[in-house]
């Protein structure tokens, strides 16, 4: 079973990204990196509440 996430950037806080992540992963919320349109640069995007 998977939900959908939201990844946001953590230099500006844009939301850019959906995904989705196992249920069983649930307790650690999920990181990348990611290309940011707003900052023009690759940075780190985390899940959103």
């Amino acid at each position: 079973m998977r939900k959908k996430v939201i990844l946001a950037c953590s230099k500006c806080g844009s939301r850019n990204y959906v995904t989705m992540k196992r249920i069983s992963h649930a307790a650690e919320r999920f990181e990348a990196n990611k290309f940011c349109k707003i900052c023009n640069m690759h940075t780190l995007h985390r899940e959103t509440k």
